[in-house]
């Protein structure tokens, strides 16, 4: 039985992973999931990608939140913004003096594939609605969770509805198709300050004691296409 849950009310793309992204009216999917979408990182002399956190592939530098990087009439290499929403000549040069490392460069993926987890974030105004009712005196948006696509859910939707989708298929628009698979488990990133949104301890741990952490929903790529603001969200089953 198929079934609309909802439409797609935003589309983010981070050209340069860790760092602040763009709003799209329409992009490309394919396989790797959002053309585009992480493809470049700030990579230190080990081989670690500049991150929130610190893990076996990820190291943490921050500032990186307060930056923003952009794709421009389809170039292949990704522009990146200082905080005042300048763009800087050289990302790596810039960086180098911003983070106060020699060590950092800005690379495209090769090998190692720059997500945390899976290809595509999913995340529902129900559940962001219900984290802002949490926690009402600190500023929270989408922004905080880094989705690829923020869904506008019917009225009396629940929080975390994105956990009924798990293991079903759903079909976004006219052609793509996607299968959710899990959740992201949240880090302290969800609390850095970026842009006009100010660093709260309170947001991680508002979601560690409901939601065991996890929040969203993660999902392969099936079929891919072209997704538009607007298209509607069909699970299959």
């Amino acid at each position: 039985m198929m079934v609309e849950v909802g439409a797609v009310e935003r589309i983010y793309r981070y050209p340069i992973k860790s760092t602040g992204g763009e709003l799209l009216e329409r992009v490309k999917v394919d396989p790797r999931g959002v053309v585009g979408d992480r493809l470049f990182a700030v990579r230190d002399a080990e081989g670690k990608f500049g991150s929130g956190k610190n893990t076996r592939r990820f190291r943490r530098m921050p500032g990186l939140l307060h930056l923003r990087s952009r794709y421009v009439d389809g170039a292949d290499e990704a522009e990146l913004f200082d905080p005042q929403g300048v763009v800087v000549p050289d990302p790596s040069a810039y960086l180098r003096r911003y983070l106060g490392r020699e060590d950092v460069e800005v690379t495209r993926e090769g090998s190692i594939s720059h997500f945390d987890q899976l290809p595509i974030s999913v995340l529902t105004t129900a559940t962001l609605d219900w984290v802002r009712s949490a926690v009402p005196d600190v500023p929270v948006d989408e922004r905080r969770f880094r989705p690829n696509l923020l869904v506008r859910t019917p009225p009396g939707t629940p929080p975390f509805v994105e956990d009924e989708w798990f293991g079903s298929k759903a079909r976004i628009g006219d052609a793509v198709c996607i299968e959710f698979v899990r959740s992201s488990e949240r880090c302290v990133m969800t609390n850095e300050a970026q842009q006009d949104l100010p660093h709260s301890p309170l947001v991680l741990r508002t979601i560690a004691k409901a939601h065991d952490t996890r929040l969203d929903g993660l999902a392969t790529v099936v079929s891919p296409g072209q997704v538009r603001v607007g298209d509607p969200i069909v699970l299959l089953g």
